[in-house]
């Protein structure tokens, strides 16, 4: 009843108080905002009076509306996922939301959304909802009702879901409540190695600069008089605008630290009911369950400025995970060494070795590196800008050291459980995947990598991305690794080669008559 005014307001907040200081608190003004207010505790009240739930054996309901009413009806073997957030203002209220992510046929997902029940029941419908989608989908075996267990769900009740039964697979010998992973404070100063968060001031500019921009339009300020402004005061502004960069440099650092700790405050991986479990936000509390027997694998993220520091993130490659760019983390970015003891606990690592490719994916990575900027430095030198096609050469100078590193970037690899692909460098990824999750092969050539002797391979997993792909790897070193991997998909479509043992005899005795024909004359 409460944080549905409240989600409201915070969409109207910034026009009330402009409106407010602007109308220099006249009655009308008043008077409007605090109908304004009425209104979204009124919307709040009926939220709160017609939303009802329920749990079936095969469905979740959910209804909700007083004059528009909605009835949506979500397939309990259709759940891809539950998530549990809670802002600050659910925390303080000891309230949660749950978020149901469920397939709605092709590639279209459907999400219900229960705001503000309680923490533990929160909790209760995560465990019985995914206990009930194993159930259906056969995954797992009902148990034998305890006495006093309800037979059905009431309306708004699910019943709970035995530990037991939803339990999975998980590597190690941890139990329930193993936990993994709780962020150090020493990780927060990662940050300063993300392009993504170093750049937050300038997003918060531009939010102030929007605000600004309104104020200025509601308070009637003319375009004569900015003109005016700039014409006349043209060092105030010149001043202003490299007071306010120079600001701004000053505070990335600042803003890249906070930013990362609000996303990422209190970080905690474990492992609970056959689940590994992410936990992290400082305002908005978000905790996503990922079941371990819908992970693949995992990935490795970095950037150069990472690498440097020696520092990567962990992402999970699941089935059937929607938003896998948040939901599947694992674990921000922070010291590779640490990552990989979790890995090692938590997860099944790779500990083979990664195949190099061939001496001519070196000149492709040059190529596509600096052949672009240097056609257009020539370009620009010979319609006469200098200017630019020097910015340009210099540009497929950086290259060089780019396409060089992409080269090292690139690798595969078996160790007789998992596969391993790697490319990129700007973005480099290294995904680890199990061999019994690839569903197929796929090679793609072009002319100039049939030349070469290379081709790229792509492995689809039905997980994460869907595939990877181990880009100008050798063609026929790539066939033999996915034949030694997967040998019933590939080798009924190998050609064996043609040795001097598949020709045919020849017929002795009319090579026998020829000779004593000739011998004879």
């Amino acid at each position: 009843m409460v944080t549905a005014p409240v989600k409201t307001l915070k969409g109207f907040i910034v026009p009330i108080g402009v409106a407010l200081v602007l109308g220099n608190f006249n009655p009308w003004v008043l008077g409007g905002a605090a109908a304004a207010l009425i209104g979204m505790i009124a919307t709040g009240l009926f939220t709160y009076l017609t939303f009802r739930y329920q749990v079936g054996t095969q469905h979740l309901e959910i209804r909700q509306g007083l004059i528009s009413r909605s009835r949506r009806t979500i397939p309990l073997e259709r759940v891809r996922g539950v998530d549990i957030t809670s802002t600050l203002l659910h925390r303080l209220l000891g309230l949660a939301v749950v978020k149901v992510e469920a397939a709605a046929g092709g590639d279209r997902d459907e999400e219900g959304t229960l705001d503000a029940v309680t923490a533990t029941e929160a909790e209760r419908l995560r465990r019985a909802l995914l206990y009930r989608r194993a159930l259906l989908r056969g995954e797992v075996t009902a148990p034998e009702r305890p006495e006093g267990e309800p037979r059905h769900a009431t309306e708004g009740e699910s019943a709970p879901a035995p530990a037991s039964a939803v339990t999975g697979g998980a590597p190690g010998s941890g139990g329930p409540e193993t936990v993994y992973f709780v962020m150090p404070p020493s990780w927060y100063l990662y940050a300063l190695l993300s392009i993504a968060y170093l750049v937050t001031p300038f997003a918060a500019l531009a939010a102030v600069m929007g605000l600004v921009g309104q104020v200025v339009s509601e308070a009637g300020v003319t375009e004569e008089a900015l003109e005016w402004l700039v014409v006349h005061e043209t060092s105030l502004v010149l001043w202003g605008s490299v007071a306010i960069l120079a600001t701004l440099l000053l505070l990335m650092p600042v803003f890249a630290v906070v930013s990362y700790g609000v996303a990422h405050w209190g970080f905690t991986l474990w492992r609970r009911d056959g689940s590994l479990v992410a936990e992290r936000g400082l305002f908005t509390r978000r905790s996503v369950t990922l079941e371990y027997r819908r992970i693949r694998g995992y990935e490795l993220l970095d950037s150069p400025l990472e690498r440097m520091r020696g520092a990567v993130r962990l992402r999970a490659v699941v089935t059937g995970l929607g938003d896998t760019a948040t939901r599947a983390m694992l674990l921000p970015i922070g010291a590779r060494d640490r990552v990989a003891r979790v890995i090692e606990r938590a997860l099944e690592p790779f500990r083979g070795r990664l195949v190099p490719h061939p001496r001519a994916a070196l000149g492709r990575r040059l190529i596509r590196a600096v052949g672009p900027f240097a056609a257009l430095a020539v370009l620009g030198w010979a319609s006469g800008f200098p200017v630019v096609a020097g910015v340009l050469a210099f540009l497929a100078l950086l290259g060089v050291p780019l396409g060089v590193d992409r080269y090292r970037s690139l690798g595969h690899g078996f160790d007789g459980r998992r596969v391993s692909v790697r490319s990129g460098s700007l973005r480099r990824e290294q995904a680890v995947v199990g061999s019994d999750a690839i569903i197929g092969w796929a090679w793609s050539q072009s002319p100039f990598q049939r030349r070469s002797g290379l081709a790229n391979l792509e492995l689809a997993v039905g997980a994460g991305g869907g595939s990877y792909t181990a880009i100008d790897a050798g063609f026929q070193e790539s066939v033999d690794f996915a034949g030694t991997i997967t040998p019933e998909m590939v080798r009924p479509f190998l050609v064996a080669p043609h040795t001097p043992d598949d020709e045919p005899a020849p017929d002795r005795s009319r090579s026998t008559e020829g000779e004593n024909g000739r011998g004879s004359r």
